[in-house]
């Protein structure tokens, strides 16, 4: 517990107020923290995934030798400051942390926060202790902009406001664009403005919300594509009961159409690519704001009204269940639109005096009041899980409450995007504490995450963190004073945090390790509330579940946010270059808890490394396989596992939770139905879905269909004197291959199977016979391969053009896929997919392939230095560039990666598996087929609640 004392600081004339006293948590009086690390110099060098030159390069950059290779590459790439070369430049993980804390501690004393310069220098080591220890992270901002000549902008999250009048949406536009320019994401509800079912004022019509949505979207991709720090990520919410909600709920499904259509037709439509700008409202996510009256509708049959946005009358009524299917369609279809729970949200509401919640942030864990935002910060939860295996309850209070308290002491330095957003902060004091890890947590423990020891055990720890948080927020409210707005909305207030009180007292336990957790949260609550009542608080908001991104990345995290184990394998790059695939090293700790002995923990873990997965593990008893369950994989959990999950850790979270439910593709509308109308139900206040491979997956139009049909018809009616006409057709004549013709054979590697290739062409130019061979002869892939070879073969001799096949077989997707050994063609979505690339880029001009996104190494890195690739002369030395071939680890470099791994990598060696990088990677990517390549380096991103992040250089898709 924190103590409060007379402090002797006073501001702006006002009386003294109570400063804080600090106690030490990992530290010790007279040691800088600094000085009981062992720290290690590094060379940080990352290479173009185009072309393999060097984009990134750093040497000697210093680290303890404690983190991961790849954690000290994103802190460097990322976070470091100043110009690559120049003395400026910061090379040490000292100087970062020092440039951050330095900016809180010295705020936080000329505030008033400390009883005394004792506790200003606890809180600076103790801040530094647990940063540098990887216990905790603050949000990416705080990495980019504290401390430096920039704006000291903090906030991750931000939500806007639109009103009905074209000032305030050329308004939003602008505040838009300067969000994203700081690499941060907003969101925004559109429901004041007029539907185009109604009249303006002149007596036209309006436009509606959706027509407003394609300006910003479009604003939103040029912006991103002028090279924010990362993509820019918005949210656009839209009430359920507004007049255009059908066709707000059908935008996105119609351009995924279109997205279909065009790249059939052999546009350039992957991520990036130069056509894919025609597609619209892709910048965003879309969520539709649900209440429970519509709900009731849905449950019940009935009807629902649709209201007009001035008057509030209704001005069409719907079938409830009808549009609620209409949701789940679009969902199904391509993973939009979510769905917010409104009257829960507000329920939750803290400050309903001052306005309604009505939008989120991007990822949807951020709801509060337009105009403002908040600053984003997650533990560690491995940190706290002790060599017993029991949770270290005492500290994980205390770090709570210093994060609370740093957290706090941000917004009163911190600069803002605009002057409402920098009001409505500064009054509200918005922050979003959390965690991550909860999933390597839960496996460690021997605790599935679909079990109610599980999710009893995730309940707990949140209850205890937000406990924690109000607890000390009321604390600096009686040191430093309670929020602005706390005074209008103070009943609100304590009613929402008896809420938060009652749900822990109804928290089921159902182990030691939740009990002793359980009862903490109840101690703190407690005194939340008898605190509350005397101080106020000065928060208004304390806690949410961010995706953490990049940051979980940074603290060597297994698992981001509130997500399970995406899968039993993971990554581990080497210090020598390469990388290795290793089991999850919770996995030995649970099969030790779970009471396994070493001999067969050995051999459970080698079963693993080969299989990826549990089933049939030698002597693992069966009832212990759903302690190894993932997101992804033989042994996925079920979708309402997830949704569960979430609703175990709600009822104690000040804001929302970003996460995405998943589904198999497999999976019907009835199934997305019965998702959200759960999530309802369980009282959670946000909720997205995806459906693998939904983005490319999706059923046919029905134009095709009609068509049939109506040939049908039309045969069926036979005319009276049919008309009899001859009419000749000029037969196309087969140009054999000559004995002698020149040919070219291509080894390649697609997802680690092996081939060749044989293009053979005619004398005067032009492709005229492919052979392929992928296995041994006799073999059904053999035969088929052959088979295949001969009809491509013999098309090509009767004059089928190349391109033809190029737009049918670009972009077919089946196993195996994933990286390939060809520096031009660096992943391949199949066999067949590589096999006409290739054959494009060797065999048609630089004019047609550009029509069809085609082009080689040395065009792409012609593009990206702004020129003209179609003078390019292709010069290029193939094993120089073949970045992407497979690296056997050297057996140096796992030496040296035991050298300085430390004890993880002792503990680990048992699990190592050295494979080829192409291997390793498409152990993941077959299961996130639908996952975004990164627009930083171009690696396949892996989710992160409901956003995406790149395991190679950190850049994320939303909040981090």
């Amino acid at each position: 517990m924190t103590e409060t004392a007379s402090g002797s600081v006073a501001r702006g004339g006002k009386r003294p107020r109570k400063g804080l006293k600090m106690k030490r948590i990992f530290t010790k009086p007279g040691v800088h923290p600094y000085d009981e690390i062992a720290w290690e110099r590094r060379d940080v060098v990352m290479t173009n995934w185009r072309d393999g030159s060097i984009n990134f390069e750093q040497r000697g950059v210093e680290f303890p030798e404690s983190w991961s290779v790849n954690a000290a590459n994103i802190v460097t790439t990322k976070y470091f400051r100043g110009a690559v070369g120049t003395p400026q430049r910061e090379w040490s993980l000292k100087q970062l942390v020092d440039r951050v804390v330095g900016v809180y501690t010295r705020t936080a004393i000329e505030h008033g926060y400390f009883a005394g310069d004792e506790d200003a220098e606890i809180f600076d080591h103790e801040l530094k202790y647990a940063l540098v220890h990887q216990i905790f992270a603050f949000n990416s901002p705080v990495w980019f902009n504290v401390g430096t000549k920039s704006p000291q902008q903090v906030s991750a999250c931000f939500i806007l406001s639109v009103d009905d009048q074209m000032e305030s949406i050329l308004e939003w536009y602008k505040e838009e664009g300067v969000i994203f320019k700081g690499g941060s994401g907003s969101g925004v509800n559109l429901s004041r403005i007029r539907s185009s079912k109604e009249l303006l004022s002149s007596g036209g019509t309006a436009s509606g919300p959706v027509s407003f949505m394609r300006g910003a979207d479009a604003s939103a991709g040029t912006i991103k594509s002028g090279g924010a720090t990362r993509r820019a990520a918005k949210m656009v919410v839209l009430d359920v009961d507004h007049p255009d909600i059908e066709e707000f709920i059908e935008t996105k499904a119609r351009e995924e159409d279109k997205v279909r259509a065009l790249r059939d037709a052999g546009f350039d439509m992957d991520l990036g690519g130069k056509d894919i700008v025609s597609v619209q409202y892709q910048n965003a996510n879309n969520s539709v704001r649900v209440s429970d009256e519509f709900m009731r509708a849905v449950e019940k049959g009935g009807e629902f009204g649709l209201r007009a946005r001035l008057t509030g009358e209704v001005i069409e009524t719907v079938d409830a269940r009808e549009l609620f299917r209409k949701m789940a369609k679009a969902a199904w279809e391509c993973a939009d639109p979510g769905v917010q729970y409104d009257d829960t949200i507000n329920d939750w509401h803290t400050t309903p005096e001052t306005g309604r919640i009505t939008a989120s942030n991007p990822c949807s864990e951020y709801v509060h009041l337009d105009n403002s935002s908040c600053n984003l910060a997650s533990i560690n939860l491995l940190k706290f899980l002790k060599d017993d295996n029991s949770f270290d309850v005492a500290n994980f209070v205390k770090l709570t409450e210093l994060i609370i308290t740093a957290m706090d002491v941000s917004i009163t330095f911190a600069d803002f995007p605009t002057e409402k957003i920098g009001e409505t902060t500064r009054a509200y004091r918005q922050l979003g504490i959390g965690y991550a890890n909860l999933g390597a947590l839960l496996m460690a423990t021997g605790h599935a995450y679909d079990s109610d020891g599980g999710r009893a055990v995730a309940g707990a720890i949140t209850s205890l963190m937000t406990g924690t948080s109000y607890r000390r927020s009321a604390e600096l409210a009686g040191a430093v004073g309670p929020y602005d707005g706390y005074a209008r909305n103070a009943e609100p207030h304590k009613r929402v945090m008896r809420k938060h009180a009652a749900a822990n007292d109804d928290l089921r336990t159902i182990g030691s390790m939740d009990a002793k957790i359980h009862a903490e949260a109840s101690r703190q609550w407690s005194e939340c509330l008898k605190l509350g009542e005397k101080n106020g608080y000065r928060n208004a908001q304390a806690s949410l579940l961010a995706p953490t991104g990049t940051i979980g990345l940074m603290m060597d995290c297994d698992t981001t946010g509130i997500e399970p184990d995406l899968a039993l394998v993971k990554f581990k790059k080497l210090v020598g270059g390469g990388s290795m695939q290793i089991v999850n090293q919770t996995i030995p700790r649970a099969l030790k808890q779970l009471g396994y002995p070493q001999e067969q923990i050995e051999a459970i873990v080698e079963y693993i490394a080969e299989h990826s997965h549990v089933v049939d593990a030698p002597g693992l008893r069966q009832e212990h396989y759903e302690v190894f369950d993932c997101a992804m994989g033989e042994r996925a959990i079920a979708p309402m596992g997830h949704v569960r999950m979430m609703a175990a850790t709600q009822p104690f979270l000040s804001g929302a939770i970003s996460k995405t439910v998943n589904l198999p593709e497999s999976a019907t509308i009835d199934d997305i139905e019965q998702v959200y109308l759960e999530g309802w139900k369980l009282g959670l206040k946000a909720l997205a879905v995806y459906r693998d491979n939904c983005k490319v997956g999706q059923p046919l139009s029905a134009g095709t269909g009609a068509k049939k049909d109506e040939a049908k018809d039309t045969a069926d009616v036979v005319p009276a004197e049919p008309e009899v006409k001859v009419i000749e057709v000029n037969r196309p004549t087969r140009r054999r291959m000559p004995n002698q013709r020149p040919s070219t054979t291509t080894r390649f590697t697609v997802g680690g199977a092996k081939g060749y290739m044989t293009a053979s062409s005619y004398p005067d130019d032009g492709l005229g016979e492919v052979f392929l061979k992928m296995s041994k002869q006799g073999s059904t892939l053999a035969g088929v391969m052959d088979a295949f070879s001969v009809a491509i073969s013999i098309g090509l001799q009767y004059g089928v053009p190349l391109e033809t096949y190029m737009s049918k077989f670009v972009n077919m997707r089946f196993e195996p896929a994933g990286m390939t050994d060809d520096p031009d063609i660096r992943m391949a979505t199949s066999v067949m997919d590589y096999i006409f690339r290739r054959l494009a880029l060797d065999h048609l001009p630089y004019d047609e392939r550009a029509a069809l996104g085609i082009f080689s190494a040395a065009e792409r890195a012609a593009q990206q230095r702004g020129e003209d690739p179609a003078a390019l002369q292709e010069t290029v030395d193939r094993e120089a560039l073949a970045q992407s071939a497979p690296i056997e680890a050297k057996p140096e470099d796992a030496q040296s990666e035991d050298r300085t791994g430390g004890a993880e990598a002792q503990a680990g060696r048992a699990a190592e598996v050295a494979k080829p990088s192409a291997m390793t990677l498409e152990s993941h990517q077959r299961f996130t087929a639908d996952a975004p390549l990164c627009m930083t380096c171009g690696t396949k991103m892996r989710p992160a609640g409901s956003c995406y992040v790149c395991e190679g250089c950190g850049s994320t898709s939303g909040c981090s």
